[in-house]
């Protein structure tokens, strides 16, 4: 029996998971808390908080001197500035840090419009793009920006800590703003933008899918408990792990509820949408993996709640509230200065029909975007289920308005911490040289709870629209 580790960096934690890799079996986990710091739409963790915690995790986990292969799935996005001695320079800029927003409008302009950017990098800037983060840090930092020795993303610069590799993954670069997915490989029209000016010799090299791209080294051994021997697979960014993990086929609509909402399907056919509405990432995989994410969801819902009172699952049957819980701003639709918004309370309201209220807007962004990603992947199967992962997939409220504002089916997966899991899958591929497809059909990673179609409820989506168009000319 070999065990392998898969680490999911998150916004909030890092997560450590000891698999077999004969089984899938989870045999031991371990999990460590960042520190997010800022405000007015500043958002920051020093990479070495990531790193102490990796430490931690792995020590929690009682079995990190056994794992023969390691990878790192990470939060997408955020910004790490090193030295040469790959020391950062400062915190990282997170992805839902939004301070760039002005940079994202003129990226766009200076390329030459929407269109220019859905046709190489294969993603429209908006403020969580590394991209954007990199020219307000020129703009803004321009001393710390011209000390850097490395730019990376947060999974490249573990990985590069771990074994001395400076190597990212298709997937992930796909997300900075700087790798243009038509080209496979960097481009050189972004990266010659004035507002961006970037040595393409400071970024990683980008390693196959299954490459081993070295062995952890021997400060990094001490730091971590990690044998020498283990090898370390390329790593990638969060969505392309868990649907990795998943090994979900193209046509399938996957919806991730965490702090932040994202859905998805994996496709054969590379998107590039210019309304930005849609991400056109690459997968993990050597495929694609059209993309939206909203700032607001589980932590949005969770905060009104709060403030009402009630427990989380104490929503109502029905309500003719609407709210727009942006409460840090919003990333589709693309809003990086809105604040949350409510419409439609009366005496009579009671706490509950607000709480649903708080759901149903959270949850209309990401329904509606799924007609978006079933235009640039090529079509969503009609009878797949929607894949519901994520923190928020356990919950009954949830999986209500979920099905409610779908009317699919839900597929609930029994195995949780899928970004670990899918790092798992990643780096049992590379031990054993083979298609991580292969590894998570090996270990059952979809079986789950399938759950029947709820009543189709598509009046609230249009009561939402509208009163989002409103509000914000969005919806």
């Amino acid at each position: 029996m070999a065990l392998v580790v898969g680490v999911d960096c998150s916004t909030q934690a890092t997560k450590a998971l000891v698999v077999d890799t004969e089984t899938g079996r989870t045999v031991a986990s371990g999990r460590a808390t960042h520190t997010v710091t800022g405000t007015d739409g500043a958002r920051e963790t020093h990479p070495t908080v990531w790193w102490d915690a990796l430490a931690e995790a792995l020590e929690q986990t009682g079995r990190a001197g056994e794992v023969a292969a390691i990878a790192i799935g990470g939060q997408q996005h955020g910004l790490v500035v090193s030295d040469a001695s790959d020391e950062p320079l400062r915190a990282s800029m997170l992805w839902n840090d939004t301070r760039s927003a002005p940079q994202a409008e003129e990226l766009t302009a200076a390329l030459g419009g929407p269109e220019a950017w859905a046709a190489g990098p294969g993603s429209v800037p908006v403020a969580a793009y590394t991209v954007t983060k990199w020219a307000w840090l020129r703009a803004n930092e321009p001393a710390v920006a011209a000390a850097a020795a490395s730019v990376r993303l947060p999974h490249d610069w573990l990985t590069t800590r771990m074994s001395g590799a400076a190597v990212t993954d298709r997937g992930d670069a796909s997300g900075s703003g700087w790798y243009s997915t038509a080209a496979e490989a960097y481009d050189p029209a972004v990266l010659s933008l004035p507002a961006v000016d970037l040595d393409p010799s400071l970024l990683p090299r980008v390693a196959a899918p299954t490459e081993v791209v070295g062995t952890i080294t021997s400060a990094a051994a001490s730091a971590l408990g990690l044998p020498t021997s283990a090898v370390v697979a390329p790593g990638t960014g969060d969505n392309m792990a868990a649907a990795m993990g998943l090994g979900v086929e193209p046509g399938v609509p996957v919806l991730s509820l965490g702090t932040s909402g994202t859905v998805y399907a994996v496709s054969d056919r590379r998107p590039g949408d210019p309304s930005g509405t849609v991400s056109g990432f690459a997968d993990a995989t050597g495929r694609y993996l059209p993309l939206a994410c909203t700032l607001n969801c589980t932590l949005a819902v969770d905060r009104v709640a709060t403030w009402l009172g009630i427990d989380r699952n104490a929503v109502a049957d029905r309500t003719d509230v609407t709210m727009l819980p942006y409460l840090d701003g919003e990333r589709t639709p693309n809003l990086p200065n809105a604040s949350g918004a409510m419409l439609g309370l009366r005496h009579d309201t009671e706490p509950g029909e607000i709480l649903l209220a708080a759901y149903q807007g959270a949850a209309a962004s990401l329904v509606d975007a799924m007609d978006a990603i079933a235009e640039q992947s090529g079509g969503l199967d009609p009878d797949a289920p929607l894949v519901l992962i994520g923190g928020g997939a356990q919950g009954t409220a949830w999986r209500q308005v979920i099905g409610q504002l779908t009317g699919r089916r839900l597929l609930v997966p029994a195995a949780d911490e899928l970004v670990a899991l899918g790092a798992a899958v990643q780096a049992a591929a590379a031990l054993e040289q083979v298609d991580p497809l292969a590894v998570a059909a090996r270990w059952k990673t979809q079986a789950g709870e399938e759950l029947a179609p709820i009543d189709h409820d598509p009046s609230s989506m249009a009561r939402i629209r509208a009163v989002a168009g409103s509000l914000f000319g969005a919806g």
